[in-house]
């Protein structure tokens, strides 16, 4: 097993392993034991009481953070005509259609999201197979194929997230960045959090939230009081 550090025993040394904190503490604490030089993204683990195996157990969907997620997100619009005039002005970094087809194909992977029109998807299919493994094939469940595509690239623009539970049961997601301070994190907590219990498919029995971790880039885990997460759901 890789030796810890020591400026990561010595943050370590302040989570109690086994208390479970309340979210503001927790993020409190998060903060506090940031120890990079650069400003560490905060990460929130979300372990589910639901079987990914399960068509109508596999949770997800998306969330807009009231304060962003402290990173400029490249989007790629396919829209031609009036749509790709719009998809200009809300502020898409890419907007095209078969000539972004044609630049992906060759290899050019030089964003982070995608959006489309309903139109455009028959194209688009071409290079599923280059989008879909990356997470950046548009789809209309997320709102990334719409026809009111400048709003979808505003709430991209804005600190909108797509989540999905993985094979273990676990969704995660970046709350923000430790510069952002405690008060705007436990903003965007809650809203994930929310929108987590929001999509507890309707077959999932027994505790839906099993567990919830926060965590630096660079840090250890703070395992948060479940019983608060509950109270939301309520």
């Amino acid at each position: 097993m890789k030796q810890r550090g020591k400026g990561y025993r010595t943050v370590l040394a302040k989570v109690d392993r086994a208390r479970r904190y309340l979210l503001e503490e927790g993020l409190r604490l998060v903060h506090e034991t940031a120890r990079a030089k650069f400003d560490e993204t905060v990460e929130m683990a979300v372990r589910l009481g639901v079987d990914p195996r399960q068509a109508e157990q596999n949770v997800r969907g998306t969330v807009v953070l009231p304060h962003g997620v402290g990173k400029v997100v490249r989007v790629l619009a396919f829209a031609k005509g009036e749509k790709e005039r719009e998809a200009q002005e809300a502020g898409a970094d890419y907007v095209g259609a078969e000539d972004l087809i044609k630049r992906i194909s060759e290899g050019w992977i030089d964003f982070d999201k995608t959006v489309a029109t309903p139109d455009m998807m028959g194209v688009v299919s071409r290079i599923g197979k280059i989008l879909g493994p990356r997470g950046l094939m548009p789809n209309p469940k997320t709102g990334t194929v719409t026809l009111d595509i400048a709003k979808a690239v505003k709430e991209i623009k804005a600190g909108k997230l797509e989540f999905r539970v993985d094979k273990a049961g676990t969704i995660h997601l970046p709350i923000g960045k430790v510069s952002f301070g405690a008060d705007k994190l436990l903003d965007n907590a809650r809203v994930v959090l929310t929108s987590i219990l929001r999509a507890k498919p309707p077959s999932a029995k027994g505790n839906y939230v099993l567990g919830v971790t926060l965590s630096t880039t660079m840090g250890p885990g703070v395992k948060i009081d479940l019983s608060q997460i509950r109270a939301l759901a309520a």
